[in-house]
């Protein structure tokens, strides 16, 4: 069996490369709908730094996919089961370490193949079954719920009992989903959203109030608070968090900046807050998320909100038309639809 992978060789160029897929062991897999992500139009763009980008290239793209399964000699799928493929690949075991943390493990789309291929082959712990009844168009970025499902799930661990309120700040994708998340574990908590763009902020219609950053009130106060910002505005938003959280309140640090970010240490030590870092999830992560998607239908109208834009791929210009409307939607998620 032939397959097409589609590697980015250099930013703007992909180039069709032919491979054998493994299916020893492997689960072999047909994608159907596949999400772009910020991290995908990074390296599609150039914009990471050439030792970055000469380390990683040539590479196919995509970590955020729905499949259907075409063969698993391991018989733990049957053929046509819908699934989606966890990126994340451990190398080794640590019953201390979450795999996403490993520094061993390897991540689909950075510095290894992505889902931009005719055939995935991956061990059966690496698939997800995707239960009846959800949007495909929604499981296609289902890996970016689990990073937000992930996060709370550390939250859970760290923070204590009280939640009458809990605070997100940032109204994009992540921002979105991340408080849609806290809304389905919370729901007797008040959720705030803070945000740069009142037109983004109209979409959190399930949060119980929303704030433009520059008008939040000075005796606002939150017990916990997510920060999903990142880039240079995220110093800006943790340290608005500090301004407006209660004592020994938990902090989720989710936005990736490239550059280090000024916090004020002096007040978290004053505070006694716990502020905590999430990054990517695991194959728990994507299984809680199915279970939230399929127990909560309210959860998957709102995220509906966030498809943007469809577009149906069938030739490698295909593939660029995509990346190139991604680059100018400024709130939501482009789905492709996979008719290679």
């Amino acid at each position: 069996m032939i397959n097409q992978v589609y590697r980015l060789v250099a930013p703007g160029m992909i180039e069709v490369s032919c491979t054998q897929p493994d299916i020893t062991g492997k689960t072999l897999l047909r994608p159907v709908m596949l999400s772009i992500c910020k991290a995908d139009q990074r390296y599609y763009l150039g914009n990471r730094s050439a030792e970055a980008l000469h380390k990683k290239l040539p590479m196919s793209l995509i970590h955020e996919c729905v499949a259907r399964v075409v063969l698993d000699p391991t018989d733990t799928f049957k053929k046509g089961d819908i699934v989606v493929p966890v990126p994340n690949i451990p190398t080794e075991d640590d019953d201390i370490i979450a795999e996403n943390y490993r520094r061993s493990s390897h991540f689909c789309s950075s510095g290894y193949d992505g889902f931009l291929r005719d055939y995935i082959d991956l061990a059966p712990d690496r698939v997800v079954k995707v239960p009846d009844g959800i949007d495909l168009r929604i499981a296609a970025f289902s890996e970016l719920i689990s990073v937000a499902v992930h996060a709370v799930s550390r939250f859970e661990k760290f923070s204590h009992k009280r939640k009458n309120s809990i605070g997100v700040w940032g109204d994009g994708n992540v921002g979105f989903i991340t408080a849609l998340i806290l809304r389905a574990v919370y729901p007797e908590s008040k959720i705030l959203v803070f945000g740069t763009v009142y037109e983004k902020l109209n979409y959190f219609a399930f949060a119980d109030e929303t704030y433009h950053v520059d008008s939040v009130p000075k005796d606002l106060k939150v017990d916990h608070a997510f920060e999903c910002v990142g880039g240079e505005a995220s110093k800006y938003a943790v340290n608005q968090i500090i301004d407006h959280i209660n004592p020994e309140g938990s902090v989720g640090l989710m936005g990736v900046s490239e550059s280090p970010v000024g916090i004020n240490t002096r007040m978290v030590l004053e505070l006694g807050l716990n502020l905590f870092g999430s990054s990517r999830s695991g194959k728990a992560d994507f299984e809680r998320t199915m279970d939230i998607l399929s127990s909560d239908k309210q959860i998957a109208g709102y995220l509906e909100n966030l498809i943007a834009n469809e577009i149906t791929i069938r030739t490698v210009k295909d593939i660029h038309t995509a990346f190139q409307r991604d680059i100018h939607t400024g709130f939501g998620k482009t789905v492709m639809k996979w008719e290679k």
